[in-house]
């Protein structure tokens, strides 16, 4: 092993009193999994990577995996893992003192002292914690170290639960503070610690708390010339072929990814000669408006809001009022100052359609999920709902790895004209819903958007499966880790499920806040135009 990979490998099993696997993996964070650990393929050098193993090793010795999570919020949870972290991290420390330099080097420089978001309080506790003599000017941080500090000499290092508790009683205090957090955008701040999913069992489709993911970025390889760049037509009727990309995938149970093992199939349907869908109106009679939800909008310095009672400038004709009032011995306004103002955020959304041959099947009012899938997008690329400067319509289907058919019914930019509406009334509903490569690809051609808010919005019915997979949770597993790839490259990823059941699963795919339950299908145009709306609008 290199890098030392080989001597770090025996400290781990000699201090965890385990048999500890270090393997190396495409990422930047390193992942416990059970007996496990999974190295990135690159790190900031050989200390980071040293206190990598060193925090797993303060796992493995001191902490209980799979705790229970069901009890905790998000913020709750984040919390309780950090005063996690540093607990067994001093616990190790005072066991083999040698150690604690490994931590200290490897801390990232501190926090602006004015951000007062999450990431940065817990960054600024993780500092204080684990290096006794630095300081810090805020109250919460202040807190975290005093009642880690008491707990420590009060009660042990042992007592989980009474470090538990103060854990509580932090995350209470930020909630207090109105401190957002974002459970998709926070990653743990201490570079050498892992993901936590090692502390928690999320309870979702009865998966073992162990079966933990890397979040890592590997891209997709285009296949070899001669399988791509040739329009052929395939037993899918007229179909054409528009080109062919292979895509890793993970496999659970080696918790490794499989290069180049599942082709993706980009195809247009048949669609000349047949007449164009209806999507007049819902399946109530009801007509889908277009909904008023903003615009995504960020800080734009080229637009200034004058006369503001705070700000990062003078705002000068205000000033020269104040001097003017003063000789008039008037009162003058206080509002001096000008700041950077918000300007609108460009926004791309992707409909994502699960064509498979479930879909055909007729609901409860005849018509099938497939129809009303239809209909949806249809309505919602013709109301144009506000908030999305750039919509796409793509579907998906797969007949095992070797055939993931991609169908791009409507591309971003382009009008709802009398071929895109005929080309989405005429795509099928066929084979299997092999959802990672499809959400794979779909990032992919996400991440030559324009730069701004990015989002796939996933519609199916069901779990991820396939003919040639008969472990339930493997794509399940291998759909989280999609989701986690483009959640790295910078599109978001979400789902509407027309399933009852499928809180089972789609929570543990997409995590909390990116999905939400269709029960009834004729819902379903209503609730996509208004999720579409809020991923574009990032809320």
């Amino acid at each position: 092993m290199s890098d030392g990979l080989g001597a770090l490998a025996l400290l781990a099993r000699g201090l965890a009193g385990i048999d500890v696997e270090v393997q190396t993996l495409p990422g930047a964070r390193a992942v416990l999994t059970g007996r496990k650990l999974l190295l990135p393929e690159s790190t900031g050098g050989p200390g980071l990577r040293r206190a990598m193993v060193a925090h797993a090793i303060a796992h493995l010795r001191h902490s209980q995996p799979a705790r229970p999570a069901h009890m905790l919020r998000p913020m709750g949870i984040a919390i309780v893992s950090a005063i996690e972290d540093a607990r067994v991290e001093r616990l190790l420390c005072r066991d083999f003192p040698g150690l604690h330099g490994w931590f200290a080097a490897s801390l990232p420089p501190a926090p602006d002292p004015l951000d007062l978001g999450f990431a940065a309080l817990v960054s600024r506790m993780d500092r204080l914690l684990l290096l006794p003599a630095s300081q810090d000017d805020n109250h919460w941080v202040n807190k975290a170290r005093r009642l880690f500090e008491e707990t420590a000499a009060n009660a042990g290092l042992e007592d989980y639960d009474t470090f538990r508790a103060i854990a509580s009683v932090l995350a209470n205090d930020l909630g207090q503070m109105r401190v957002r957090f974002e459970p998709r955008d926070y990653t743990v701040p201490a570079p050498w610690r892992d993901d936590n999913s090692y502390l928690w069992d999320f309870g979702e489709a009865d998966v073992p708390p162990d079966e933990a993911i890397a979040l890592h970025q590997p891209g997709a390889r285009p296949p070899p010339p001669s399988d791509a760049g040739e329009a052929t037509l395939l037993e899918a009727g007229s179909d054409m072929e528009l080109g062919r990309y292979t895509y890793p995938e993970w496999d659970r149970k080696l918790e490794r990814l499989r290069p180049d093992w599942c082709t993706v199939i980009e195809k247009l349907p048949a669609w000349q000669g047949l007449s164009p869908a209806r999507e007049e109106t819902a399946l109530n009679g009801e007509r889908v408006q277009p909904l008023a939800l903003p615009r995504a909008r960020h800080l734009d310095r080229t637009h200034r809001l004058r006369r503001q009672w705070e700000g990062d400038d003078i705002d000068l004709n205000a000033a020269i009022e104040v001097l003017v009032d003063r000789r008039l011995r008037l009162r003058p306004d206080a509002r001096l100052f000008m700041r950077a103002g918000k300007g609108p955020r460009p926004s791309s959304v992707l409909v994502l359609l699960d064509l498979s041959a479930s879909a055909n099947d007729p609901g409860a009012h005849a018509a099938s999920l497939l129809d009303i899938e239809k209909q949806a997008a249809l309505l919602l690329a013709a109301s144009n709902a506000r908030g999305i400067d750039r919509l796409a319509i793509h579907g998906f289907s797969s007949n095992t790895r070797a055939e993931v058919y991609y169908y791009r019914l409507l591309e971003s930019g382009r009008p709802l004209d009398a071929p895109a509406r005929a080309m989405i009334g005429a795509v099928r509903g066929r084979y299997s819903t092999r959802m990672g490569a499809a959400l794979r690809h779909a990032a992919a051609l996400m991440r030559d958007e324009p730069p701004g808010q990015r989002a796939v919005l996933l519609v199916t019915d069901g779990a991820p499966s396939d003919i040639d997979v008969h472990d339930p949770r493997y794509l399940i597993e291998d759909a989280r880790q999609a989701v986690a790839e483009a959640r790295e490259a910078g599109v978001r990823a979400a789902c509407i499920a027309v399933d009852g059941a499928a809180d089972a699963y789609v929570r543990r795919i997409f995590g909390w806040r990116n999905y939400c339950i269709a029960d009834d299908a004729r819902s379903l145009p209503a609730r996509l135009a208004r999720m579409s709306a809020r991923l574009a609008a990032a809320h």
